[in-house]
């Protein structure tokens, strides 16, 4: 099986060309993959599955700005996003209130406690995150939005995936590259972690816009499933994709937990029995 996967946020390799930093990710998407079908009583369809991932990390990347992972290198815009999300996130009005770092520290630390995350980790998520995916969706004409969607539809094309993976910032940017450059062919898209139904921050900055409030399968492709994580931070609102999104399967189970504290770590995704199913049942 021909997989082309599309990784998300916090996998620029600053000392890789694009095709060692492709590589690489290849090697570990493919060991994740593995790793449910490896299991006693399982099927060994893990070991046909042909990975390539579609690296566009160093296109995102804004002079200066390498290594800023703190609240504090954000600017107005990227802040602007993280209140979006924390509103969505149920963050109590008074404490979310303001643009200035301190309020948003304060909103994450309660999101922190009321979650059981640690308050580092979550500042320092939130910081990459938010600075990546405001650096693609910043301007609906960026070149950087261009160059990443036009990669990742590049990749499609010369790979020719039976299914494409999108990881996190990776499923906006798959979901964009696909209506922009239809591939016929695509049986199977699978959302991991995906923000697309975020409103304000994302949803509604989307590339088709989306119509009447609703975004809908690319063309070119068969079918599309979305799997979230309940407490991933980022799949939010709970449901979301598939309410928002025209052609997003609903005939499912709810997936189960993916894992316990890295909620949003792809290789969870990858390794989770449930994605293991779904890949098995495409076969």
């Amino acid at each position: 099986m021909r997989i082309l996967g599309v990784h998300g946020v916090g996998n620029f390799r600053p000392n890789s060309t694009p095709e060692q930093a492709s590589t690489a990710l290849a090697r570990i998407w493919t060991k994740a993959l593995a790793t449910e079908a490896a299991r006693p009583g399982q099927s060994t369809s893990g070991s046909s599955y042909e990975v390539e991932v579609a690296y566009y990390a160093d296109l995102l990347q804004q002079t200066g700005r390498q290594g800023e992972d703190d609240l504090d290198s954000l600017d107005a815009f990227e802040l602007a996003l993280v209140e979006q999300w924390l509103d969505e996130m149920g963050v109590p009005d008074a404490t979310a209130a303001g643009r200035a770092t301190a309020p948003i520290r304060q909103a994450l630390a309660w999101l922190a406690r009321s979650r059981g995350l640690g308050r580092p980790a979550t500042e320092w998520f939130v910081a990459v995150f938010f600075r990546e995916v405001a650096a693609y969706l910043r301007a609906e004409d960026s070149s950087r939005r261009a160059a990443a969607r036009n990669r990742v539809a590049g990749a499609v094309a010369a790979h020719r995936p039976q299914v494409v993976l999108a990881h996190s910032l990776g499923s906006v940017v798959a979901y964009e590259a696909l209506w922009a450059h239809p591939t016929p062919g695509v049986g199977l898209l699978v959302t991991l972690g995906s923000p697309l139904a975020l409103p304000h921050a994302v949803f509604d900055r989307l590339r088709p816009e989306p119509r009447q409030h609703r975004g809908a399968k690319p063309p070119g492709v068969r079918r599309w499933v979305n799997v979230a994580d309940p407490g991933d931070l980022v799949a939010i609102p709970p449901g979301g994709v598939e309410d928002r999104f025209d052609g997003v399967e609903r005939d499912r189970p709810t997936a189960p937990p993916i894992h316990a504290f890295d909620f949003h770590k792809a290789a969870n995704y990858l390794a989770s029995p449930y994605l293991h199913a779904l890949l098995t049942g495409y076969v």
